[in-house]
């Protein structure tokens, strides 16, 4: 069975396994996927990833869970756009998250970017998802 949307279902799976107090998740691997992990990564949500092998031609990714004082990093992380609705916004017209505190991940022609990068490289896109 094919997933419809697989970006949602590794944001779930990060969000389930911050519930659950977990210290690694793991989720079928992407270009895409890997392209926002390393976003969280550099924004500091995430403690790391890695990719591994299953068998021939099928990996996954460890994602590994950042913890502050026992309470998760990552408050809320909610996929903007969707496979029925996408949502794209321009550089002038990209709001800030929770005033500057959160960030939200785009998909733009210079890959996948956070609003603060994408703001100084002035290209806008597709909004994958918001972290706060």
């Amino acid at each position: 069975m094919s997933m419809s949307d697989p970006l949602g279902d590794m944001i779930t799976r990060i969000r389930n396994g911050q519930s659950a107090r977990k210290s690694v998740v793991s989720s079928p691997s992407s270009k895409l996927r890997a392209n926002v992990l390393e976003v969280l990564k550099r924004e500091g949500f995430i403690r790391d990833y890695s990719a591994s092998q299953v068998r021939p031609g099928i990996s996954k990714l460890q994602i590994e869970l950042k913890y502050h004082d026992g309470s998760p990093v990552i408050s809320e992380i909610v996929r903007v756009s969707r496979p029925g609705r996408r949502v794209y916004s321009g550089i002038k017209d990209l709001r800030r998250v929770y005033n500057g505190l959160g960030i939200s991940i785009l998909s733009t022609p210079n890959g996948v970017l956070s609003d603060n990068e994408a703001r100084v490289a002035n290209v806008g896109g597709e909004v994958l998802c918001q972290v706060f």
